[in-house]
């Protein structure tokens, strides 16, 4: 029994750094990969924006293609597929659960070019961000100063008359699986400012994608919730954004 014992814990052992190793393994292809896309953007800036939409989507094809065939981890999604909520190519509002930088890229492929409303510290960044502008994402500056927050809905204005959907993550950072902070107030100004019907999607990446090397195999579960309609009251609207984008925590 404790040769038995020993054995068990070398096997977990064992599976712990190939683990590990994976994990740096896909750490170095991804952003290796990434930085050669970016340089290969840039002469996309001088042609129209749909261009750079279609190299934003390979980039999202890449990472999940390399976190499926490298880690070991890839999705699926529960119930009503967004595909046929978007068959008839309306707009939403989509508001996600944010629990690791998977689902950020995983959203992107699957909602095609939607413009996302982003910290503004990630447009800042040398290079990366100059491309994340001409993409059409939206910078949320924190210091709360009105003139940031008018730019900010005029943006989302004119991605909504572009056809474009709009991805946020209402709870305004990351969080861990299990926990539910509350919605923070700049999804009502953009629900009520943009008035448009919400998606709402649930999402489990925590349980497999931590920071670092620490990343597991297994699938990560999307779920999109029930349309919410444009016009509710804010605490309706809220609730319901809430208890949808929160669903797998229950």
């Amino acid at each position: 029994m404790p040769f038995k014992n020993g054995l068990i814990r070398s096997e977990f052992g064992i599976e712990y750094m190939i683990a590990k190793l994976r994990a740096a393994l896909f750490l170095v292809i991804f952003y290796s990969l990434t930085v050669l896309m970016i340089f290969m953007a840039f002469p996309l800036l001088l042609g129209k924006q749909s261009a750079m939409w279609r190299q934003a989507n390979r980039w999202a094809r890449l990472h999940s293609f390399l976190a499926r065939h490298i880690i070991g981890i890839h999705s699926e999604w529960l119930g009503d597929k967004l595909d046929i909520l978007f068959s008839e190519d309306r707009v939403y509002l989509v508001v996600a659960k944010h629990e690791s930088m998977f689902e950020t890229l995983e959203l992107v492929r699957f909602l095609g070019h939607p413009a996302i409303i982003l910290k503004k510290e990630l447009v800042d960044l040398p290079l990366f961000g100059r491309l994340l502008k001409a993409h059409g994402s939206i910078p949320v500056d924190r210091s709360r100063s009105a003139v940031a927050l008018r730019r900010m809905l005029r943006a989302a204005g004119d991605a909504k008359e572009q056809g474009r959907s709009l991805l946020l993550f209402p709870e305004g950072t990351r969080v861990a699986h299990g926990d539910a902070p509350p919605i923070r107030a700049g999804f009502y100004g953009l629900y009520k400012m943009l008035n448009l019907p919400v998606v709402p999607i649930a999402l489990d990446s925590g349980l497999l994608w931590g920071g670092g090397l620490n990343k597991k195999a297994g699938i990560v579960h999307f779920q999109a919730g029930e349309v919410i309609p444009a016009g509710l009251p804010r605490k309706e609207a809220e609730a319901l954004v809430h208890a949808a984008i929160n669903r797998f925590n229950q």
